[in-house]
């Protein structure tokens, strides 16, 4: 609410309120653009048309068993990670995006940035995504995930993690966060898992073993895992990433 001048005000107070605004924040010399911006002329929804579209043609059910993308069998134990996204009122989302990505056994991703001298698993790729069903649950089949040294030399490691991406309904609502498994001593140590201040919200990080997700035919050990998207038991995504 802005407030007029007061007739009495004193003296300093009138000074105050005349003085030059402060010069505007640039930055380091060395973080400004060495070259003109290039002119765009999208309209406001242009991102949304001309970012990713997918839909359900696009997402097979081979998407969302990593195991079987390649013409061999990975290495690593088997495991099936299931549960249902939810809102902040218990309610289905249906037709929700799921995306999954994550180390292979040997705790090394396959990208070319990753350095871990940990090997390869040419039959292992890491990715896959998957719609949910009208009840707003989604099922995959993968390898449980190694850890890995994140400062060899200091000697600490991150717990093996998958991580989660969700879409809302455009491409620019997306949902990032990391799945823990439990009894994982290395959680006590992870400096990922403790950004999260809330011992409670952590503990929405770490997955539950569930025997009714076994699955004797494809020889895979069942997680659970609960993704609800808003309200007090919103589970924690990365900042930026809401």
């Amino acid at each position: 609410m802005a407030m007029a001048a007061h007739p009495a005000a004193p003296e300093a107070l009138r000074e105050e309120t005349t003085s030059p605004a402060p010069e505007p924040y640039l930055g380091p010399a060395e973080r400004h653009p060495r070259q003109p911006p290039v002119p765009l002329a999208l309209s406001p929804g242009a991102v949304e048309l001309t970012g990713p579209v997918f839909g359900a043609a696009d997402v097979s059910p081979l998407d969302a068993d990593l195991t079987r993308q390649h013409p061999g069998e990975p290495i690593g134990e088997r495991i099936t990670v299931s549960g249902r996204v939810v809102d902040g009122r218990g309610r289905p989302v249906r037709g929700q995006l799921v995306e999954v990505w994550q180390a292979n056994a040997a705790g090394r991703y396959t990208h070319r940035l990753d350095r871990h001298p940990a090997p390869l698993d040419p039959n292992f790729t890491g990715t896959g995504r998957c719609l949910t069903d009208d009840e707003g649950r989604y099922r995959f089949t993968t390898i449980r995930p190694g850890a890995y040294p994140v400062f060899p030399d200091a000697n600490v490691w991150r717990p093996p993690h998958i991580h989660f991406s969700l879409f809302g309904t455009a491409f620019t609502q997306r949902l990032v966060t990391q799945m823990y498994f439990p009894g994982d001593p290395l959680l006590a140590h992870d400096g990922v898992w403790h950004a999260v201040t809330d011992p409670a919200a952590r503990r929405r990080l770490v997955a539950a073993y569930d025997p009714g997700l076994n699955d004797a035919a494809a020889s895979t050990l069942g997680y659970r895992w609960d993704i609800v998207l808003d309200g007090p038991a919103a589970v924690p995504s990365e900042e930026g990433r809401h």
